[in-house]
């Protein structure tokens, strides 16, 4: 992004960053059941640790179907979050992603969530907005966001569970359309 190398470091001075231990059993119908169902990381980048069995899926992008990442041994493999698809501009995105279960052996992955401070307001870097680039997200405070969103899980809600796209800043001409709707 072409930005100072310490640009971030204060975001972090008090991070919420946590890491999760994931066991999911052997499966033996596997395509009924998921691991861990779609949803994006919130955060802003997860370091995972995954064993030799696999499990985990991304959606393309393309076209919308979901493709197996094969595992590397002694690799890990880094997912960018919500959180960096806001700083970024959309410069680099956040993606889709599932785990399925193995129908015949158990497995284990470790995922590392690295995450600001609560208190950081998290908001398109001023560096990456201009006229030709405006910001596509309103700021939002990011403890605020995790407890919301924490707070959320496993209730049954009549509504989706607070994701960043409930963030976004509509497109100009789709606010365009809504002004002169107002006229």
């Amino acid at each position: 992004m072409e930005l100072r190398a310490d640009r971030f470091e204060d975001f972090f001075k008090d991070q919420t960053s946590f890491v999760r231990l994931n066991h999911y059993p052997p499966c033996p119908v596997p395509h009924l059941a998921l691991g861990v169902g779609r949803h994006k990381d919130a955060g802003a980048l997860t370091v995972l640790a995954q064993d030799d069995v696999g499990g985990l899926e991304v959606k393309r992008k393309s076209d919308g179907q979901w493709v197996w990442a094969s595992p590397t041994p002694d690799a890990y493999i880094i997912n960018v979050g919500d959180i960096i698809q806001v700083w970024s501009n959309e410069a680099y995105e956040s993606v889709e992603h599932r785990v399925m279960v193995n129908s015949e052996r158990e497995r284990f992955s470790i995922p590392f969530f690295f995450n600001p401070s609560h208190y950081t307001v998290v908001e398109p870097l001023e560096e990456l907005v201009s006229n030709e680039s405006p910001a596509k997200y309103k700021a939002y405070n990011w403890g605020k966001f995790l407890l919301t969103r924490k707070a959320s899980n496993f209730k049954k809600l009549d509504v989706e569970n607070i994701q960043i796209s409930h963030f976004r800043v509509p497109e100009l001409a789709d606010a365009l359309e809504g002004a002169l709707k107002l006229n």
